[in-house]
C-alpha cells in the first residue's frame, strides 16, 4: 500500500473551500487539468454520488470513475475509485484554524493486481506533482475574491 498526503492552509473560509472539494460539477473550472464531470446517477452531491472524471494527463485523455463514500458537510469528504488494478481511497478533511481553513488530502492506493503492485512506485512521484497542482489551483481558486 502506498499512501500520499498533502496539506495546504487556505485564507478563504471554511464552506469556501468545502464547497470546492465538494461541489463535484465545477471540478473543471477550478482544476486546469479536469475538463469534463459526467454523472453515472440521479444524485449529484452526497454519499452514493457515482461519476466519471476526465482529465488530461501528460498530454492524454484519462478517465477515472469515482464514488462519494463519505461526505460531512464543511468537515470531509472521501472518494473512491477502483482503477487499474488500484483500489484510490481519497479523503480531503477541512478545519477553521483561527486564521485560515486548512485543508488535509490524503490518498491511499491499495493494489490488488501484479502489474499495478509493480507500476504503482514508479508512478507515486508524477502521482504526487498531479496532486499538488491540483491542490495548488483549489487553494489559487478559494483565494479570489475570498
Amino acid at each position: 500500500m502506498s499512501q500520499t498526503s498533502v496539506s495546504i492552509n487556505i485564507q478563504a473560509p471554511i464552506e469556501k473551500v468545502f464547497a470546492a472539494i465538494s461541489d463535484i460539477e465545477s471540478f473543471p473550472i477550478r482544476a486546469e487539468a479536469i475538463t469534463e464531470v459526467e454523472f453515472l446517477t440521479e444524485q449529484r452531491s452526497g454519499i452514493g454520488t457515482q461519476f466519471r472524471e476526465t482529465r488530461m494527463l501528460k498530454g492524454r485523455e484519462s478517465q477515472t470513475e469515482l464514488e462519494v463514500t463519505e461526505f460531512v458537510e464543511n468537515d470531509r469528504i472521501r472518494m473512491v475509485s477502483d482503477q487499474g488494478g488500484t483500489i484510490w481511497d481519497t479523503i480531503f478533511i477541512v478545519q477553521q484554524t483561527e486564521s485560515d481553513t486548512r485543508l488535509d488530502m490524503t490518498m491511499d492506493a491499495k493494489p490488488y493486481k501484479l502489474m499495478a503492485k509493480l507500476m504503482n512506485p514508479l508512478i507515486k512521484g508524477m502521482i504526487a506533482r498531479f496532486i499538488q497542482k491540483d491542490m495548488d489551483e483549489l487553494k489559487a481558486w478559494c483565494e479570489t475574491d475570498a
